[in-house]
C-alpha cells in the first residue's frame, strides 16, 4: 500500500474564522501543490487556531505564526513560484530574504491591495473568495479562532 498522498484536484475552499468574522480561500493546487497540501495539512489538525496576525500593514496582513513575532515557523517548505500575480486578495507564504527556495510552513500572507513586486518571488496559492473587508479589518493582535476545509 502506498503512503504517497493522493494528488489534490479541483480548488479547494478554506474558511478561516477570525475575531474579525470568516474569510473563504480558494486555494490553487494546480499552482503550488506542495504548499496547498501542507496548508490543507495544518489548517485540518488546527494549528493555525488561536494564533494572531501579527503583521499588519496597509497591503498585508500574515498570520499563523507559532510564535506570534514573525520568526516562528520552519523554512522547509519549497518556494513554489508561478505566473500568478499577487493582485487584491491574494494568499502567498512567508519565507526569509535568503534563500528565496524555502518558504515558510506556517505563515501566511493575505494582501489587500496589488502587491506585483511579489510575483515569481513568493509562492502564490490563492485567493479571498469572500470577505475582503474582514481582512481589511483586521488589527495586530486579531486571533485566527478555526479553519474549516470546506471542499478538497
Amino acid at each position: 500500500m502506498s503512503t504517497t498522498p493522493e494528488p489534490i484536484t479541483g480548488r479547494p475552499q478554506v474558511e478561516i474564522s477570525t475575531s474579525k468574522g470568516p474569510i473563504t480561500l480558494e486555494l490553487r493546487p494546480d499552482l503550488a501543490p506542495k504548499t496547498v497540501a501542507n496548508f490543507l495539512g495544518l489548517w485540518s489538525r488546527g494549528e493555525c487556531d488561536n494564533l494572531t496576525f501579527h503583521r499588519v500593514e496597509d497591503w498585508v496582513v500574515q498570520g499563523c505564526d507559532p510564535k506570534g513575532d514573525g520568526t516562528g515557523g520552519n523554512s522547509t517548505l519549497p518556494t513554489e513560484t508561478s505566473d500568478a500575480s499577487f493582485t487584491t486578495g491574494s494568499l502567498g507564504v512567508a519565507r526569509r530574504a535568503t534563500p528565496k527556495d524555502v518558504s515558510n510552513d506556517s505563515q501566511f500572507f493575505i494582501v489587500k491591495k496589488d502587491s506585483t513586486f511579489l510575483d515569481g518571488e513568493y509562492t502564490y496559492f490563492g485567493r479571498v473568495v469572500s470577505s475582503m473587508e474582514i481582512i481589511n479589518s483586521l488589527a495586530v493582535g486579531d486571533k485566527i479562532q478555526s479553519t474549516t476545509i470546506l471542499t478538497k
